[in-house]
């Protein structure tokens, strides 16, 4: 019969395994909604940015399965499989550092990534339909103008005339948007601050989830001690 220490170890492993499993869905779904949700700025970041939201959903889809490994094995009691456990859990556990890390960095070069961006894609308006496109498609959402503003239009209409996604809302009567009528904010502003909240929330849940888990590592080595212990008394 297990120790009273044995089966206090077993149900403590039995509820970090049951936030394991429910942390990994919110990881999954965390990474696909930055992913799936903000991936069509890819034009003013690059496609590097967008690795580390793919690489926390593939870290969720193994914690939730890691987290069913562990229960089973301190369910049967089975040392092979509590070292196992804890062995794919330390693994977790570098990758999610790895995660934050990884979000920390992206968090500081994202003005500069982002600013180079946005200068390269309005240099190519005219001529680049997927720049077009992009600079909509911010200008909408963002409900703004320009890299710091209207005025940096002018260099491409060469006039006062700005692109219709800079005017959100136009008198009545007036058809033609200009910096006039144009959001007076800046785009690189707006959505440097909207990413950079992004990235420091990539960094929050990995070290975050890091930190429990390596709670968890240590208790799953005393488990496994433990039940290495009573085979060899039986």
């Amino acid at each position: 019969m297990p120790s009273m220490g044995v089966s206090c170890v077993r149900y403590l492993v039995f509820f970090f395994n049951f936030l394991f499993a429910i942390t990994g869905l919110v990881v999954v779904v965390t990474g696909a909604i930055i992913q799936s949700s903000y991936h069509h700025y890819s034009n003013f970041l690059g496609e590097s940015f967008w690795t580390a939201p793919i690489v926390l959903i593939v870290i969720g889809s193994v914690i939730f399965v890691v987290a069913c490994f562990g229960c089973c094995g301190a369910a049967k009691e089975s040392p092979c499989m509590i070292i196992t456990f804890s062995v794919f859990l330390g693994l977790v556990f570098l990758a999610e550092i790895g995660i934050g890390v990884a979000g920390y960095y992206k968090h500081e070069e994202l003005s500069g990534i982002l600013e180079k961006g946005f200068n390269e894609t309005l240099d190519n308006y005219k001529t680049n339909l997927a720049a077009q496109e992009a600079w909509n498609l911010v200008q909408s959402e963002m409900k703004c103008c320009g890299v710091n503003g209207p005025e940096d239009w002018q260099p491409i209409f060469k006039n006062d005339t700005v692109p219709k996604s800079c005017c959100h809302e136009l008198p009545i009567g007036v058809s033609k948007c200009t910096r006039k009528y144009a959001d007076p904010e800046g785009c690189f502003p707006k959505l440097s601050a909207f990413l950079g909240s992004k990235s420091l929330l990539m960094a929050g849940i990995g070290i975050g989830l890091a930190a429990v888990q390596l709670v968890a590592v240590l208790l799953a080595c005393c488990l496994y001690g433990s039940f290495r212990r009573q085979y060899e008394t039986v």
